[in-house]
C-alpha cells in the first residue's frame, strides 16, 4: 500500500508533466522549467517513499521471524 510520500510525489510528477506540456505548447519557457523540475521533485518523493514502505515491511517481516510466527 502506498505512503503519504509516494501519493503526493505521483501527484507532483503528474502535476509537472502538464505544466512542462504547457509551457512547450505556449513557449513559455519558464513553465516548462518549472514542470521539469516539478516532476524530478516528484519522483524523487515517490522513490524515498518507496524505501520508507519497503524498510517498514522489512522490519515487519525480521520481527515476525523472531517472534516466530
Amino acid at each position: 500500500m502506498w505512503n503519504k510520500d509516494e501519493f503526493e510525489g505521483k501527484g507532483k510528477e503528474a502535476s509537472g508533466k502538464v505544466k512542462d506540456r504547457v509551457g512547450e505548447w505556449t513557449g513559455n519557457r519558464k513553465l516548462e522549467a518549472e514542470g521539469e523540475a516539478e516532476q524530478v521533485e516528484g519522483e524523487f518523493q515517490q522513490t524515498a517513499g518507496k524505501v520508507r514502505r519497503k524498510a517498514g515491511e522489512a522490519v515487519k517481516k525480521a520481527g515476525r521471524k523472531i517472534a516466530g510466527k
